[in-house]
Formats: structure tokens, C-alpha cells, sequence
């Protein structure tokens, strides 16, 4: 197990804190029988090869062997390497849905970046910290925001097809013991595009077994498959708009919105509406306890009635992403739903609410800095008037949330409650 892992010059290669010869011994951790010592290592993989969803030169070189303990039956919590493989992959999914993961742009946008990165310097690997942090960032300082760009995206994307070579390996345990793999299995197969032909099948053949063990099935399992079907191209079945479970009933619209777009049935849309609207997910999903990813993220856990991972299991949130693949002809009723649910959320889920309504109500671009009030159209007054007679959506556990802030302000708008109210 793990051959090869000390063949590799990973002082060489690096990571966020600099030389990565500490990820190694981290990996092996992972196969430790004393849960604080895989805890401890997962936390410090996610810190340093996926740093606040940033990914590095050392990150691909991890991910072979992640799928290594990932194939092991003996590897003891395949959940959490599960996790671990679906980040490095695409960063955070807050920013792909709800279309998928944008593999060709990715491609593109990678194009001159191998050469970039093989002209870069060994990382700093003494004790000097000032001097590793001069050496690790002073090449990439020099390069043109440009090159800065086609660097970072080839690194990027490295790391995404190396995780992809894995999907085989995900399409087996579709199949696995627990459900919590199998969730997560289905969860990451949705990111690849490419590999579709082979994923859908192994996708629906899961669905079926679902659909044959009856309400029984767990449904955050058979949402998530039915979500990922659909961002691979293959729209859920009617049939489980109809499924007594409300979260299997969310994940059909969201499938078939992603691929009947605004053909899609008008079941499908007044699915995501009341889900849109929603003023909370808690009556689906009653609240179980607070864990935490390692990484810091913040994320409720699995709850009696099932859990979703697809935006950290905010239904309402990502129904309102889905609402604009609909079409124009149904924009006024999104953009009600958007703001019936706005008043009630905080945090990152009022910014994923706030940012669907912005893009509605400013589908021009941002207004100029200082536009009168009386100036801005309807959309846009009714939206300032909704901020400004609610509390939660500016606030994060309790104090003001900066980047709801700075979102009003990039289009145009007071970046305070007490600045919109006296605005309004």
C-alpha cells in the first residue's frame, strides 16, 4: 500500500505553507486505526493542498495516492477521503452549480500553463520562514496577471484530471456498504462531463435499485444520484416528482431543470418555486447538530430525512440557481420566490439568494455608484426595499457579514442596512 509515495522529491514540489514533504506522513495517517490521528491528518491535507479551495503543484501528486486508500476495503473512513477527492477537484461547488463543472472553459483557460509551471523554482525548504515565503510566491509575482492566470489554471486542472482517473473507482462504490459512500460517490461522478457515457448508466442502475427498495431507500442517497444525473446531462424521470420524500422531489427538479432547461414541465418549475421560496430547509431537514469539514466549513449534519452535499445541503439556495435555467417566461415568478425566501436567511445561504436576485434585478450590469433611488428599475427598488426591512440576510452568526456588503456595493447599492435605509 502506498508504493511509490517515497520516490517522489515532494521538497520539490509545493503546497500553501511552502515544501511539501510534510504530506507524506499525512497520507499514511490516513490509514491510522486511532480516529484523532486521521482527523488531525485529513485537517492538515485540507489546509495545505486545498487551501481555502486553492489547489497546488503538490496537490495532483497527492491525489493517486488518496485513490489508492480510496480502493483499499481497509482504509477506514472512505467518506472522508471521499470529501477530500471532490474538493481538490473542483474547488467549491458554490461555484459551478447550477450548470456543472465548466471542464472545456477550464481547458482553455490552461492553455501555456505546463510550460509556467515547469520554469517555476523549487519551493524554500530551510527554516527560514521569510525566505520560503519570498522563494514559494516571488516567481509567480513575476509573471503577468495573464500568465499569473494560465498558471494557476493549469495547476488547477492537473489536479481535477487526476482526481478523474478515479472515476472508475467512484462508479464502483455506487454499490458500497454505506450509504454515506455511496452519496458521496454519486456526488463526485457529477463533476465529470467527460466521463458521462460511462456514469450516467452507472448512475441509473443505482437509481433503480433506489426506486425497487421503495421509501426504504435513503433519500439524501437517491436525491444526490437523481442531481447528479443531471448535471451529467440525463434528466430524472418524472415519475420521482412525485416521490412522497420532499428532498427526492427537489432533486428531480433540479435534474431535469439542469437538462430540460426552459422546456422543462411546469411540475418542475412549481417544484423549484415552493423550494425557492422556502423561508427554510429546517422543516425537510430538522436540525441534527452542527460538524465541521475539516477546512473549517461549517455544515449540518446528516439529518433523519436525509442530506444532500450539493451546496453544503441548502435546497432552497441551489433551487433558486436552478430557477434561472428556466427561462425568461418564468423570471417574475423567480424573482418573487427569491425574495420571499431572502428575509429569512443569513449567512452564506442569504448570500447564494442575494446573488441569484442581484443578477435578476441588474441583468444590465451593476447601476452607477449614487443612482437615486427613484432612478432604479422596479426589480431593483423592490429588492433595496426587502434589504431594508430585514435583519438576517446582512448578518453572519449574529454580526454583520462583510461579503454580503461588498456584494451590494459591486452593484451599485448602500453596503450597510443603516446606509439602505437612509437610501430608501
Amino acid at each position: 500500500m502506498l508504493d511509490g509515495l517515497n520516490d517522489i522529491d515532494w521538497a520539490r514540489l509545493g503546497h500553501a505553507y511552502g515544501a511539501a514533504d510534510d504530506v507524506p506522513g499525512q497520507l499514511r495517517a490516513l490509514r491510522s486505526p486511532d480516529p484523532a490521528t486521521r482527523d488531525e491528518a485529513l485537517g492538515d491535507l485540507y489546509t495545505n493542498v486545498f487551501h481555502q479551495g486553492s489547489r497546488f503543484e503538490a496537490s495532483a501528486y497527492a491525489v493517486p495516492f488518496l485513490l489508492e486508500l480510496l480502493g483499499d476495503p481497509a482504509t477506514p473512513d472512505p467518506a472522508a477521503v471521499l470529501g477530500l477527492l471532490s474538493a481538490l477537484a473542483i474547488g467549491y461547488d458554490e461555484g459551478v452549480l447550477p450548470e456543472g463543472f465548466p471542464v472545456a472553459e477550464h481547458r482553455r483557460s490552461a492553455e501555456g500553463g505546463r510550460e509556467l509551471l515547469a520554469a517555476k523554482p523549487a519551493p524554500w525548504s530551510g527554516d527560514d520562514e521569510s525566505e520560503k515565503e519570498y522563494v514559494e510566491y516571488a516567481y509567480v509575482e513575476s509573471l503577468s496577471a495573464a500568465d499569473q492566470g494560465r498558471l494557476w489554471a493549469y495547476t488547477e486542472l492537473s489536479v481535477y484530471d487526476a482526481v478523474r482517473a478515479g472515476v472508475p473507482v467512484f462508479r464502483t462504490l455506487l454499490t458500497h456498504s454505506d450509504p454515506g459512500v455511496r452519496t458521496g460517490a454519486a456526488y463526485t461522478l457529477a463533476w465529470f462531463p467527460e466521463e458521462a457515457d460511462g456514469s450516467v448508466p452507472a448512475l441509473a442502475g443505482a437509481i433503480d435499485a433506489a426506486r425497487e427498495a421503495g421509501v426504504g431507500a435513503a433519500s439524501g442517497e437517491v436525491a444526490t444520484m437523481l442531481v447528479a444525473s443531471g448535471l451529467l446531462g440525463a434528466a430524472p424521470d418524472e415519475r420521482w416528482l412525485a416521490d412522497p420524500r420532499p428532498v427526492v422531489r427537489w432533486a428531480a427538479a433540479i435534474g431535469r431543470a439542469r437538462v430540460l432547461g426552459s422546456g422543462a414541465d411546469e411540475a418542475t418549475v412549481e417544484e423549484l418555486l415552493s423550494w425557492a421560496a422556502n423561508p427554510s430547509d429546517d422543516a425537510v431537514f430538522p436540525p441534527a447538530g452542527g460538524v465541521a469539514e475539516p477546512g473549517g466549513d461549517a455544515v449540518m449534519a446528516p439529518a433523519p430525512d436525509g442530506w444532500v452535499p450539493f451546496l453544503d445541503g441548502d435546497l432552497g439556495g441551489y433551487a433558486g440557481l436552478a430557477l434561472r435555467q428556466l427561462g425568461p417566461q418564468h423570471t417574475e415568478r423567480a424573482f418573487d420566490a427569491l425574495l420571499d425566501r431572502l428575509p429569512t436567511v443569513s449567512g452564506d445561504r442569504s448570500l447564494t439568494v442575494l446573488g441569484t436576485a442581484l443578477r435578476v434585478a441588474f441583468p444590465d450590469g451593476p447601476a452607477p455608484r449614487g443612482t437615486p433611488l427613484a432612478a432604479l428599475a422596479p426589480r431593483q427598488r423592490r429588492l433595496a426595499e426587502v434589504l431594508g426591512r430585514s435583519t438576517e440576510p446582512w448578518l453572519i452568526d449574529g454580526q454583520e457579514f462583510g461579503n454580503v456588503c461588498m456584494l451590494l456595493g459591486e452593484y451599485g447599492l448602500p453596503q450597510s442596512r443603516t446606509a439602505m435605509l437612509a437610501y430608501l
